[in-house]
């Protein structure tokens, strides 16, 4: 499958595939936040006292825990 087209001097064309992979990663980035700040806010303040939080607060504990634990490559 080229991705080149000779006329367009070096421009590269996504392909559906491609654009769909774009797609999913910012879909995620978006959603596994909102999961960890749902799971959070309906389990952390009932059990310990602990104020509810907001979605970039969420991002942030993600991107803390990623760095710390390992988890998937979010920062390479």
């Amino acid at each position: 499958m080229k991705k080149y087209d000779n006329k367009s001097k070096g421009a590269v064309f996504l392909t559906g595939y491609e654009f769909g992979y774009i797609l999913t990663g910012i879909g995620l980035l978006f959603l596994i936040p909102l999961l960890l700040q749902y799971l959070w806010n309906t389990t952390m303040p009932e059990l310990f006292n602990i104020k509810r939080i907001t979605f970039w607060q969420a991002f942030r504990l993600l991107l803390i825990a990623s760095i710390l634990f390992g988890g998937p490559a979010v920062i390479k």
